[in-house]
This record gives structure tokens, sequence and C-alpha cells, in this order.
């Protein structure tokens, strides 16, 4: 989170003082459906879902496809656990393909990892970096692949004019603690497909969605059995008003990264972006020619770290996943289902680009509040940690 103040105490007591805290009710705040109203007016989406978390929303979107055992779904080597996660919850397999020098998945090595089981590509944008859309794209619809964006880490950032998560066929937010807007936990679901919003609503509050208010009024599809990933007004009321500070955090996250890159690009290489302008801003990346330069780098340095060392954040720290731990039931655990005996094997070689390129490469975090005079020292003291 960057910034939070007293527009959001308001938001909070504004909730409380109406007494109406539940999703559902009668009361004239509705800060849920308003959020989501909000949300899909900025991101210029027919439909958005808030819920409880980035990953929820992932699995939601993937039920919503019709994704199940016997499917396999291409995720990048470096995200967040939680992405490949979320396709073990539907039954279906992950399948990891490399990523290429601006860190985000590699659209050749998907077209790679494709089978006839293929289902879905899930593209992330790791870092606030926006992946290569336009590739993605292409090699989904040669080969008839839904598209899902992992925008957890890239809250309104953009692709050649198009926000982040609106350009595939569903996307993903995440508003926990750690992201570019946040109410200490939450995630949306984004699409412009009625069936995947129908779907994957009343999945993410199956025991619910149909018997509180008209959430299903005009659905085509008919109620299953799901989770419950509903969210509350009090994090509702929060998000409308970290929303409006989204626009403004970007620009100065960008102004930051753009200052520090023109200081620091003469002395450092400097990963590229596949859209500059689209770029979050959260976070400036070199790439050094061995992992010990990196290593030696990150002693001195500071507000840093090397991804290859991230833990659960690179493929081969998805300590669950390698040990084909899938659920806590063995029944359950979708490594063990008949229908996904011939799904590809992950181990913690299959992918050596990426290890390579996670473990030779180090993040610098920014700061939307950062001054010019803090930039230039920071820019001095990396220099002189080289």
């Amino acid at each position: 989170m960057y910034r939070i103040g007293k527009e959001e105490k308001e938001a909070v007591a504004r909730v409380i003082d109406s007494g109406e805290l539940f999703k559902v009710n009668n009361g004239s705040l509705q800060e849920t459906a308003n959020f989501e109203k909000e949300l899909k007016e900025k991101f210029g989406i027919d439909y958005a879902l808030l819920m409880t978390s980035g990953k929820a929303a992932l699995t939601s979107a993937l039920i919503g496809m019709g994704i199940g055992p016997g499917d396999e779904v291409i995720v990048p080597a470096y995200t967040y656990m939680a992405t490949a996660v979320a396709v073990l919850a539907t039954g279906a397999i992950p399948v990891v393909a490399e990523i290429d020098e601006t860190l985000m998945l590699d659209p050749k090595d998907v077209e790679n990892k494709i089978t006839k089981n293929t289902k879905a590509i899930i593209p992330v944008h790791m870092m606030g970096y926006p992946c290569d859309m336009d590739g993605i794209m292409a090699v989904a619809k040669k080969h008839n692949l839904f598209v899902l964006e992992d925008s957890c880490q890239a809250d309104g950032g953009s692709y050649k004019g198009r926000r982040l998560g609106t350009i595939g066929d569903a996307g993903a937010l995440s508003f926990n603690f750690y992201k570019i807007i946040s109410a200490g936990e939450g995630g949306a679901l984004l699409t412009n497909n009625k069936e995947i919003f129908e779907k994957g609503l009343i999945y993410h509050d199956s025991s619910a969605v149909a018997y509180f208010g008209d959430q299903m009024s005009g659905f085509s599809a008919e109620p299953f059995c799901g989770h419950e990933f509903r969210t509350n007004e009090i994090t509702a009321a929060i998000m409308r008003e970290q929303l409006k500070r989204l626009d403004t955090i970007l620009a100065d996250l960008r102004k930051v990264k753009k200052s520090l890159k023109d200081k620091l690009s003469t002395h450092f290489e400097i990963i590229p972006s596949n859209d500059y302008e689209g770029d979050c801003g959260t976070t400036l990346t070199l790439m050094f020619k061995t992992t010990e330069q990196a290593q030696a780098f990150v002693e001195k340095a500071y507000d840093v770290a090397i991804p290859g060392f991230m833990g659960k954040h690179m493929y081969y720290g998805w300590g669950p996943i390698l040990n084909k731990r899938g659920a806590a039931h063995p029944r359950m655990n979708p490594y063990n289902m008949a229908e996904n005996a011939n799904a590809p094997e992950m181990t913690a070689d299959c992918c050596p680009r990426s290890k390579d390129l996670l473990t030779r490469s180090v993040h610098i975090f920014l700061n939307p509040d950062w001054t010019e005079e803090e930039i230039i020292k920071r820019a001095n003291d990396y220099i002189n940690a080289l």
C-alpha cells in the first residue's frame, strides 16, 4: 500500500454508522455495487466483481471458462505461486513456460508448451511490467485458447493504451497490503464475457448468491456448488477511495522511475519493457552478466532484491506443486486424477533460461513519494554499490 488517509477512515465510518456491513442490503450506500460500477468505468470493461483476493478472482475466472480435470493451463516461470495454485483449484494442471528478457511470459515458449489438453494461458504482469499481449493473444487465437491476465501486481497498468486485465478473456486484480491500491485484502475479476462473469459470480459465493437480493437476475447459468469469496461493504468503501488515488499513484511512480532510470542507464543494463508508458513504475530492474555480480551489488545496495531468490515467486520455489501436493486429500489432488495422467512434468530445472535471467537481475523497489533529492541520493548510492 502506498497511500491511505482520512478519506478511507471516513469511508469505513460511514459504513459502520449505517449498520449495513453485509454486501447485499437495502441501505443507501451500496458500497460494493458502486465500487464495481466505478471499476468498470475506469477500466472500460463490461463486468467487474469484487472478492476476497486476486487468487479468488483467478480461480473464479478459470471456473467461468470451464477449466477442469484433464485440462492444462500455461503459466510463467516467474509468478507468485498463487497463479499456479488457482489452476490446481479447478482440477487442472499448471504448465510452466519460460520468460524472456523482459522477465515476462515468452509467447514463443508458450507455443512450445501447448498440447491437445491446453485450454488457457495466464500471462502475469509481474512487478508492474506489462506482458507482450500482442504476442500472447496471437498464440491464443491461433490455438483457440482462453487468456486470463493475472494483473495482481499491476493494478491500473496498461499495454498500448488498454488497461491490463481487460485485453484477454478475463483479468484478475489484487488489493492486498502489498499492491498498488489496497484494503489490506481483496481482489477483482474483470471480463467482457457474460458466461465467465455469471459462472465466476456463482462460484465465488455459491452458498449465498442465489439467495440474497437479485444478484442472478437475467442469468443463463444455473447455480452450482463453489466457494465463498464474498467480501463486505467496509472493504468496498475503502476500495472506492483507493480507486480515486490510482491514477495519481501511477503517475508519481512513473515519474520516479523515469528519473531514476535516466540517472542509472549509463552505468547499468536495465531490462526492456513491453510498454514503457503503460508500465506501472513500481520497480526498476537491472540486469547483470552473472549471478555473482548481482549478489555483490545487492550486498551493498538497499531496497533491492534478486527475483531468482525470492522464494515462491519462482516456479522452482513452489514446493507443494513440485511435490505434487495439489490438495490435502489424495483423491482431491489433481496430480492423482486419471484425467491428468499425461500432463507434463514440472521439475526444478524445466525452465533454465528463466532461472538464469531471474538470478542475474535485481529489482529496485520504488515509492511514489520520493523527492528528486531522494532519487539523486539513491542513484549515487546505487552507482557507488557497483
